[in-house]
């Protein structure tokens, strides 16, 4: 078998607080192949960026990784110097943050930033290494690449700034791409597009890419799998269109029965009860089971670990085959 690009297993990142220790992200695990778009989707705090950050080497003190394992190629990153790491990021592993002018320099153009980038990781001349960041504008669909590329940031729209951050978490051909929320802030012409590039460079280049968003029509556009993340707990994991159409997880359900769609008549759509809870106020057993509409005795008291479920992981005590024989 292909040995996965990325392997988490575990992962647990804490937050000490006066209050007590706060879990933000609680025994994640999952894996992304080489050429495989994953989807981690849930709503905001489910702890999806979470993840991401503990992958990247991100997190903020006071913060921590608790437990488990983050390994890229089969080696542990989870525990290298901060030195190491920054070498792993951008040379291995490269980052679309939602926003992108946190990710580019106001003072400086485009070029100067590619430019610094990739020789930052690989050994190009400067000559070599503006052909090269002119080969990505143009890869990434940047019109006039050779003549735009000495423009600054403010001078692109929205949409092209975006295009202008996936070519700079490219620069040094990573196996692993992390893209956090990158089409919320665009409008729906233009997260067609950012879509249609993100598929085309998966494909082309045969990297992995953790597609991390709270929109459930991304997810189904550009994901080969998915993973339901909900108060820091993957509650189903499996093929996205298996999800999408036959969502096994009682919150997943609900995800999807909140989605308006052009096929059925019906005059309301459905709706979770309640809201994901604080961190500080996770209730014991499934942390989903106060808004859950098929909750029993169990989930109060046991939290369910993803147990199998035809061809997905689901955790609910619904799928458990003990239970279901008692």
């Amino acid at each position: 078998m292909t040995q996965p690009v990325l392997s988490v297993e575990g992962l647990t990142v804490q937050f000490p607080t006066r209050r007590g220790i706060l879990t933000a992200v609680d025994d994640v695990s999952f894996a992304i192949n080489p050429g495989e778009v994953l989807g981690v989707v849930g709503e905001s705090g489910a702890g999806k960026s979470m993840t991401g950050s503990a992958i990247i080497g991100l997190i903020e003190p006071p913060g921590r990784i608790a437990a488990g394992e983050i390994k890229l190629h089969g080696e542990r990153i989870d525990n290298v110097s901060s030195d190491r790491m920054r070498k792993i990021r951008g040379r291995k592993i490269g980052m679309i943050f939602q926003d992108p002018l946190t990710s580019l320099n106001p003072l400086y153009t485009i070029a100067e930033q590619l430019i610094e980038t990739i020789r930052r990781h690989l050994p190009l001349s400067h000559a070599d290494a503006r052909k090269r960041a002119i080969a990505l504008l143009d890869d990434v669909g940047i019109p006039d690449a050779a003549r735009r590329i000495d423009d600054y940031p403010h001078q692109f729209s929205g949409g092209m700034r975006q295009r202008v951050v996936i070519a700079l978490a490219l620069c040094a051909d990573p196996d692993l791409v992390i893209a956090d929320e990158p089409t919320t802030a665009l409008d729906v012409s233009v997260q067609a597009q950012i879509i249609d590039v993100m598929k085309r460079l998966c494909a082309d280049r045969g990297a992995a890419i953790m597609l991390i968003t709270h929109d459930m029509g991304v997810i189904a556009e550009t994901a080969d799998r998915v993973a339901v993340m909900y108060a820091g707990r993957v509650a189903e994991i499996g093929p996205v269109e298996k999800v999408i159409r036959s969502a096994a997880h009682p919150y997943t359900q609900g995800l999807m029965g909140s989605i308006p769609t052009l096929s059925t008549d019906e005059d309301r759509l459905t709706q979770i009860p309640g809201a994901m809870p604080r961190l500080s106020a996770i209730p014991a057993g499934c942390a989903f089971n106060p808004r859950c509409p098929k909750v029993f005795d169990r989930c109060y008291h046991d939290r369910p670990d993803p147990l199998p479920h035809e061809d997905r992981r689901v955790a609910c005590w619904l799928y458990d085959k003990a239970e279901a024989e008692a």
